[in-house]
């Protein structure tokens, strides 16, 4: 959901560290179509994951927010500046108008929802309506994206440098933020309930795929095509890795912020976009993902409240509600984008 100017895309260049947005646009929005794909395929799983296969599935396409926060952090590279006010307003009003839509469809199946006025603005800050918490943390790592540019000195004959040492310290400090987050929340005797929703917006962990992102922009060069099969190789192990320690739950198995989640999400967004895909289908999906992601979640809860998909069982459940989804919710994007004004479409992040 990062503001860009949408640009057609030039044939494709391997080269990052040199690459200008322009050449990258579509390899990014298709990047973007993958993710909200992986999204839709997250919450279409049936929950809860108790059997292996879906805890298996769900670990692989844990990398969606990675990589829309990876892409975030290029982009900014490439510009060498954060456009907050900009970023902040195309966030902000389509996540409002979802936001009141997803309260009153939570108000319509929770006669004992609390209305106070502090806790629907905690709500509302928070992202804490279906799986809004994204929107809190990509506001976040804006800022945070727009503060280290900041300290950096963009524009100084060192702020290569200066960039570049703050965005590996916040790398160090999100793993440090991951491994110890559970722990103190736990001394302090929170439930479980509350630990999870607190990793979900842990910050400092999110912000290292957007220091990846803006690292892999400012000096990684990925055209060699044994760089490719290494980091195959890599990701794969890495996968294997963080499924196992999910499945047989060793040691930290969060389904977020754990080490072995951020060494798996980070090489699958290196990984995809040292592969460069240029799909126009998913491209097109890509360019509409803030909207897909708003809007999605409703006809995943709409097939989860008021049909019997779950009767069919785990994997058809799973085929028949993501296929469903990604069918109406392209159908939706493709019909906003034809019947409603343009700035009608900004409204609603298509």
């Amino acid at each position: 959901m990062t503001v860009v100017e949408r640009i057609a895309a030039n044939p494709r260049s391997l080269s990052v560290a040199h690459a200008t947005a322009r050449s990258r646009d579509g390899v990014v929005d298709a990047m973007r179509g993958i993710a909200i794909l992986m999204v839709i395929g997250i919450h279409s799983l049936p929950q809860p994951l108790d059997a292996i296969w879906a805890t298996s599935l769900d670990a692989a396409l844990r990398p969606c927010v990675p990589v829309f926060l990876f892409v975030s952090g290029y982009l900014t590279a490439l510009s060498g500046r954060v456009p907050l006010a900009k970023r902040l307003k195309a966030a902000l009003i389509p996540y409002a108008i979802a936001f009141a839509a997803a309260y009153a469809y939570m108000a319509l199946h929770n006669p004992a929802m609390d209305h106070r006025i502090t806790t629907t603005l905690a709500r509302f800050g928070l992202g804490y309506v279906f799986v809004y918490y994204y929107v809190f943390v990509y506001i976040c790592c804006t800022l945070g994206l727009w503060l280290v540019f900041a300290v950096g000195g963009t524009g100084r004959p060192d702020s290569r440098k200066r960039i570049a040492a703050l965005l590996i310290l916040s790398i160090g400090c999100g793993l440090l933020a991951g491994s110890y987050l559970d722990p103190a929340i736990s001394r302090l005797g929170a439930s479980d309930a509350l630990l999870d929703e607190v990793r979900m917006r842990d910050i400092p962990f999110w912000f290292s795929f957007v220091a990846l992102g803006a690292l892999t922009a400012l000096f990684a060069d990925l055209t060699d095509q044994s760089i490719r099969r290494s980091l195959l190789g890599a990701m794969l192990g890495a996968y294997m890795l963080y499924a196992a320690v999910r499945i047989l739950n060793l040691g930290d198995a969060a389904t977020y912020d754990s080490t072995a989640f951020f060494l798996y999400a980070a090489l699958f967004c290196i990984l995809l976009f040292a592969i460069q895909p240029g799909s126009p289908l998913l491209g097109w999906i890509g360019s509409g993902s803030y909207f897909i992601y708003l809007w999605h979640i409703f006809i995943v809860m709409a097939l989860r409240d008021h049909t019997t998909l779950r009767h069919l069982g785990g994997v058809a459940s799973f085929a028949v509600s993501s296929g469903l989804t990604v069918l109406v919710s392209a159908a939706a994007l493709l019909a906003v984008r034809q019947l409603a004004s343009p700035r009608l479409c900004r409204w609603l992040g298509a």
